[in-house]
């Protein structure tokens, strides 16, 4: 079979839908609203005018639809052992981007961003990555694409995870724990705590430095940002027609968030066909209580990195110094939303929903032991939610259709397991105290 056919050949754009825009970036400097020169130091052209493009479908170039192909599409399930052992009347659904070769969503947009990034003829890529999902794909995007790729690596998440760390070098690229001694940004840091976790604020701060000094390099971001997102729409654009085939559509759709780049790739499609048409589909966005951005944040203009290098974006946040606990769901560990999905929680339009840790391991067992695919910290997350849906579902009687995107896999993250199994994963709830210490620091927009 020619699975090339299957693959979406547009990307959907939720901007041309949103009964409002979101609000423009702003210079980090001025706080006036950002000009494409002003983003040209760290993107491509090709991302920054997608970024603000309000066109519905942009096309996929045909080099990343060839790569695409080794992997794409990904299955979609029904967890049916699942809702067995719930013994629900749900029909639970998952799409399963664990099939990439890095085992997760995002070298759907590593890849259309190193080739952009190679059309204009960059030769170097800086990034951050928490638990190392974005950095593995992003290095192997480098690789496929012969451009050298510099990852800097939340230093909790590089301890935690060293294979995850050694796939990115088997790639090729070069991998720092951060805070490091390589930047301004980093040396600040540990002047004031030589004993810092890091965090993805620190990491980015880190990353965009170096692109800034160097005219050969470029800063590519796993999430966040608008054209991130609509990269990974292809995730929910596959999603549609094999709901469709399946004879199903989803009465709730679901994703973990940390910046929200699977969230968005998965609902985004379909939260516009509800835009559109009137489907009446509800949207759940579920994140750690150790990092509550949407939960307990507030929706303001912030940073997106620790030094204040980035754009100020609006978006909900706890604000850039916040520092999240050490949980193991290190692609979690964010201290803002995308300023997408900010806009459409504002609207009314997407639910949000925080677990502790050992909520979301006790819900990976049950899918381990149900379905056979252990999932990554990240990813159990939305399984958590999807399970307490199917539940919910049974106390009412409802035939409900759950769909969740399973981000990606857990074969890297087995210290994690070990860690729940031996009873020590620990739940953090931060104080309201230590929140708002945080939000004090927000910029006077």
């Amino acid at each position: 079979m020619d699975e090339k056919r299957y693959l979406p050949q547009y990307w959907y754009n939720l901007q041309a839908d949103l009964p409002e825009p979101p609000d423009p970036p702003l210079h980090p400097v001025t706080h006036e609203p950002m000009k494409p020169e002003d983003l040209a130091v760290l993107f491509p052209m090709a991302c920054i005018e997608q970024e603000a493009s309000r066109e519905r479908y942009l096309p996929i170039p045909e080099e990343v639809r060839e790569i695409y192909a080794l992997w794409r599409p990904t299955p979609l399930r029904r967890a049916r052992r699942l809702e067995k052992a719930l013994d629900t009347p749900a029909r639970i659904y998952y799409k399963y981007e664990g099939a990439s070769p890095v085992g997760s969503h995002k070298p759907n947009t590593a890849v259309a961003q190193a080739y952009y990034n190679r059309q204009e003829g960059v030769t170097r890529l800086t990034t951050e990555t928490g638990a190392g999902q974005w950095g593995s794909a992003l290095a192997m995007a480098g690789a496929f694409m012969g451009i050298t790729v510099q990852v800097y690596m939340v230093k909790v998440s590089y301890h935690q995870k060293p294979y995850r760390r050694i796939l990115m070098e088997t790639f090729g690229a070069r991998v720092t724990p951060s805070p490091s001694e390589e930047t301004e940004a980093g040396r600040a840091i540990l002047a004031q705590d030589p004993n810092s976790p890091g965090s993805l604020g620190i990491a980015i701060s880190e990353a965009v430095e170096q692109a800034i000094k160097d005219p050969q390099t470029r800063y590519s971001l796993g999430s966040v940002l608008n054209h991130v997102l609509l990269h990974q729409t292809v995730i929910g654009e596959e999603a549609l027609r094999q709901m469709e085939e399946a004879g199903a559509y989803p009465d709730v759709v679901i994703g973990c968030v940390g910046g929200g780049s699977n969230f968005g790739g998965i609902a985004f499609p379909f939260l516009g066909e509800r835009l559109r048409h009137g489907r009446n589909t509800r949207f759940v966005a579920v994140e750690p209580a150790a990092c509550p951005t949407l939960t307990r944040g507030v929706y303001a203009y912030d940073y997106g990195d620790t030094a204040h290098l980035t754009p100020l974006c609006k978006m909900h946040t706890l604000g850039a110094s916040f520092m999240p606990a050490s949980i193991h769901a290190g692609g979690l560990r964010y201290h803002g939303m995308a300023p997408l999905i900010s806009k459409a929680v504002d609207l009314g339009l997407i639910e949000a929903r925080a677990y502790t840790q050992t909520k979301v391991f006790e819900a990976a067992l049950q899918f381990v032991r149900s379905e056979g695919i252990i999932p990554a910290p990240e990813t159990s997350h939305a399984i958590r939610a999807a399970i307490d849906e199917a539940l919910d579902a049974k106390a009412k009687g409802e035939e409900r259709v759950i769909l969740f995107n399973f981000s990606g896999h857990g074969f890297l993250d087995m210290g994690a397991y070990e860690s729940y199994l031996r009873g020590e994963l620990t739940d953090y709830n931060h104080t309201q105290e230590a929140i708002e210490a945080a939000l004090r620091e927000l910029p006077q927009i």
